[in-house]
């Protein structure tokens, strides 16, 4: 197998029309590019994939055509949780597959950025993942990629995967993400739902320990060899987690939890789980110590959360074993998957396992065939802050995740329609505009299209700056469920050279906010900046009128 090259001329056009921009994310053999369309003129998310040395023409068409072909089955069974694949094109042994823009962020920089997940948002992930694994398990389909990668969280809507249809597309026992691999995948041999079951274990795990399951060691056979042959490292953090994530995790493809036993389980979780009872809305069985809890006006403490976490790693573990033993009147067990995850006994636990309640409703989740997808509202996923951040609010009615020693370092007004708040590091060149800077402007004397906002009224005058020049298009796009628009620009000159994002966003009557991130121009594509950006975009909050 070829390792891809990351290192792409952004001045050459893929298939004669993409223009790569600036890298998403990086794994094994696999590089996720932000783009532009230079005939649509419109923004792409471009996969670029290193195929087996030595695929022949013939087979890298077959490739392309099995990709978009699988991509497509997936969006009509799940639109909106699976990418939409409008290319996908074979160059020098690469493949590239272009999607439409994914307002949303990689799992793998979530995680780098964040760190561990708590459990409670990791389970809500997993379901979301699972709901589309049975969509596609109930046509056929077994992803076999899944990875970090191949999974986009969303500030709202939930997750967006990718990479359907390059399992079995090459000879290569896994084309992306080794250390994600299932057993059967490392032994090379036919797969099927059992190891996207495995790949959602192992996402799991990272998620709750920070790290894979099995470490990437450079070079993916030796990668695969270790899946295969070494022991699970056993998890630390992942407290009521630990028995799902063990059950996933299972070498033999047959010994491993159903998804009917994963979704019961990770459903119960969260409406056991104390700390999310107020978001959820799930009362808990402990009725009198929450009762008892709120009558003397205490929050929780450290000992009630213990409790709380003891109990849902109880009941988690309950439902597992319950599950995974002999169940009355169904005649099956929790190991009926055999190596393709499709045998009959995995198919009678699907057909006979009702559908769990969503959390905090009564409501019954849709069956696997269903196409509604399980969502969960966005106040309850909302993160908080990452280490090295602390949220700010502002008088003026918003808030947002600042970087530790970042200060409010000036604000201009125009009547009390408009106003700009920038916040910066005094110690780092800020003060002086050549340092890292996030300015928020709020007007209400904006118009109805994002797009014309930043073309019309906001350009105009950046055109008469030293140095300007716009990146790309401005590109519309939605967030926190407001039209929305995103554009980037160069400035300045020679040292003083600085790179914007901008993203703006209309509330309505006539107001929006826009927030603008600057930085040295050398150094806006660092991990740290591309970082800070995001955690300011998953932060930032407009007040409640």
């Amino acid at each position: 197998m070829t390792m891809v090259e990351a290192h792409v001329s952004g001045h050459d056009l893929v298939a004669g029309r993409y223009r790569l921009l600036e890298v998403v994310h990086r794994e094994t053999n696999q590089v996720c590019w932000y783009g532009e369309d230079v005939e649509a003129e419109r923004p792409r998310l471009l996969t670029q994939t290193g195929l087996p040395a030595g695929t022949e023409e013939e087979s890298a068409r077959r490739v392309t055509a099995r990709v978009t072909r699988t991509a497509e089955t997936m969006g009509l069974l799940r639109p909106g949780r699976v990418a939409t694949v409008v290319d996908a094109v074979t160059e020098a042994g690469t493949l590239w597959t272009v999607t439409e823009w994914i307002d949303g962020t990689p799992l793998g920089e979530l995680l780098a950025a964040d760190g561990a997940f708590n459990y409670v948002r990791t389970s809500r992930i997993g379901l979301e993942l699972l709901d589309v694994l049975e969509a596609a398990h109930a046509e056929g389909i077994t992803h076999g990629e899944l990875g970090p990668g191949q999974v986009f969280v969303r500030e709202r809507g939930g997750v967006v995967v990718t990479g359907f249809g390059l399992a079995g597309a090459t000879l290569a026992p896994r084309v992306t993400a080794p250390s994600y691999a299932s057993p059967e995948q490392a032994r090379d041999e036919r797969i099927g739902p059992a190891a996207d079951l495995w790949a959602l274990g192992a996402l799991l795990y990272t998620m709750v320990e920070g790290r894979p399951p099995y470490r990437d060691r450079g070079r993916p056979e030796v990668t695969l060899k270790s899946v295969d042959r070494l022991p699970l490292r056993a998890p630390v953090r992942a407290g009521p987690l630990t028995q799902v994530v063990q059950g996933l995790l299972r070498k033999d493809s047959r010994e491993r939890l159903t998804r009917p036993v994963v979704r019961a389980a990770l459903t119960r979780l969260l409406h056991e789980d104390p700390a999310t009872l107020a978001a959820d809305g799930v009362r808990p069985r402990l009725r009198g110590a929450c009762a008892a809890a709120r009558d003397a006006g205490r929050v929780w403490s450290r000992r009630t959360m213990a409790v709380g976490t003891t109990l849902a790693v109880v009941t988690v573990a309950v439902a597992v074993l319950a599950a995974t033993h002999q169940l009355p009147g169904t005649g099956t067990t929790g190991s009926g998957t055999g190596t393709t995850g499709s045998g009959a006994g995995a198919r009678a636990a699907d057909r006979s396992a009702p559908p769990p309640a969503l959390p905090g409703t009564d409501r019954p989740a849709a069956p696997p065939t269903a196409s509604a997808p399980t969502t969960v509202p966005p106040s309850a996923t909302a993160p908080g802050p990452p280490s090295g951040f602390r949220v700010y609010d502002a008088p003026e009615g918003f808030s947002v995740a600042l970087p530790t020693g970042w200060k409010r370092l000036r604000t201009t007004r125009a009547s009390d329609l408009a106003y700009r708040v920038v916040f910066g590091a005094p110690g780092d060149g800020a003060t002086q505009g050549e340092g890292r800077t996030l300015a928020v402007t709020y007007s209400e004397r904006v118009g109805p299209d994002p797009v014309a906002v930043w073309r019309d009224d906001v350009e105009p005058g950046l055109e008469r700056t030293s140095g300007y020049r716009r990146i790309g298009s401005i590109r519309a796009t939605t967030y926190q469920g407001y039209r929305a628009a995103d554009m980037e620009w160069l400035s300045g000159t020679g040292a003083d050279r600085v790179r914007t994002f901008g993203r703006g966003f209309l509330l309505g009557g006539h107001r929006g906010f826009s927030l603008r991130w600057t930085t040295p121009a050398e150094d806006f594509a660092t991990t740290s900046a591309r970082q800070a950006l995001a955690v300011f975009l998953r932060t930032f909050r407009p007040s409640p009128d």
